[in-house]
């Protein structure tokens, strides 16, 4: 089973809601979100070994990852959002 068919009510809001474009990315920073929390609480069991604490390093990798991919998203959903009011606004 793939992502679509996984999250298809949520797609649907959203992309009702926001379009398809940001339905997407919305769906994807709420998939994000939730895998950030899950590591987070896997970190508090997986401590580094030179620091307890703070995250294993490789979670602290695979942590800064994801919210860098978060950023990115919103950036995107942002910029979308201005191109859309700029259209609306010549029309």
């Amino acid at each position: 089973m793939n992502v679509f068919d996984e999250k298809r009510a949520e797609l649907e809001r959203h992309e009702f809601m926001m379009g398809p474009e940001r339905g997407r990315l919305a769906v994807a920073l709420d998939l994000l979100t939730d895998s950030l929390i899950m590591v987070g609480q896997h970190g508090v069991y997986c401590t580094s070994s030179r620091n307890p604490s703070k995250p294993a390093l490789d979670l602290l990798a695979v942590i800064s990852g994801m919210e860098g991919a978060k950023t990115l998203i919103q950036s995107v959903m942002e910029e979308l959002r201005l191109q859309r009011e700029a259209a609306r606004g010549t029309s």
